[in-house]
């Protein structure tokens, strides 16, 4: 076993600040080397060329999983691993196998086209139409949300736009659809008005930066006004076992507790 000291990731405050607003950021969660292989590995698939911005054309180019080993090392890092415990539970999650797909925002006047306000569904994924992927209130098939900045991303590089705290409003508003939960079209029928007058934070910071999100995070992309393409990676984490919202010890988890919070504030 490690010593508590050398695994612990995140302050008691950061923990707090997790089921508050739904994420935390962790600066060098993972080394900026690991990020520019990636890079590398990304600009090769794509055909195009870091210096070469003629070559830039699309807003967003979608790149498929990537498990080789710059990607796997920058989801498994020590740090990363001891925040994993501390907000899932020790021994409740899988150590990432491989990185989501990679959304590569390029500057560009043009509509990206997939800027809405969502929060990720975590089973009925071989539905084909994604609307109807669902989520329940015990948040099955996914323990966070995660997003890995494999380049610096500033302001005006496309940065994810987070609702702050819109996590709690997704636990109520599954709450009482149960085990089945709400499909994507149902949860999203509002539009996400319940979320809308929460606090918008962004996903920005160096690269080796990671958000630990809470899996009911209202969350959207939006245009790249910057000079420089923007590389982030989306995966979940996913978990052992399924959170219980009834422990009898009262042993609660950060991700349990939020949830709770949210029902509670309803």
């Amino acid at each position: 076993m490690h010593d508590a000291h050398e695994t612990r990731a995140l302050s008691a405050a950061e923990i707090e600040s997790f089921i508050a607003d739904g994420f935390v950021r962790i600066d060098d969660a993972f080394p900026e080397a690991l990020a520019g292989e990636a890079r590398a590995i990304l600009w090769r698939d794509m055909g195009l060329d870091a210096d070469d911005p003629a070559g830039w054309t699309r807003p967003v180019v979608r790149l498929g999983h990537y498990s080789q080993e710059p990607f796997r090392a920058a989801a498994n890092t020590l740090t990363l691993h001891a925040a994993f415990d501390q907000l899932v539970g020790a021994g409740r999650w899988l150590p990432p196998g491989a990185i989501g797909t990679f959304p590569v925002r390029f500057p560009s006047p043009d509509d990206p086209g997939d800027t809405g306000w969502h929060v990720d569904m975590s089973f009925g994924t071989d539905t084909p139409d994604f609307m109807d992927w669902r989520a329940n209130v015990a948040s099955r098939g996914r323990a966070l949300l995660m997003l890995f900045l494999f380049s610096d991303v500033g302001p005006d590089d496309a940065p994810t736009r987070i609702r702050a705290g819109s996590h709690l409003d997704i636990a109520r508003q599954l709450a009482p659809a149960g085990e089945e939960g709400l499909t994507l079209r149902e949860l999203a029928a509002d539009g996400f008005a319940s979320s809308a007058w929460r606090p918008e934070a962004l996903a920005t910071g160096a690269a080796g930066t990671a958000y630990l999100c809470h899996p009911f995070l209202v969350h959207s992309a939006q245009s790249h006004r910057g000079s420089r393409p923007r590389f982030m990676a989306q995966p979940p984490l996913l978990p052992r076992e399924p959170f219980v919202l009834d422990r009898a010890d009262g042993g609660y988890c950060p991700v349990e507790r939020a949830i709770l919070k949210g029902i509670r504030e309803g």
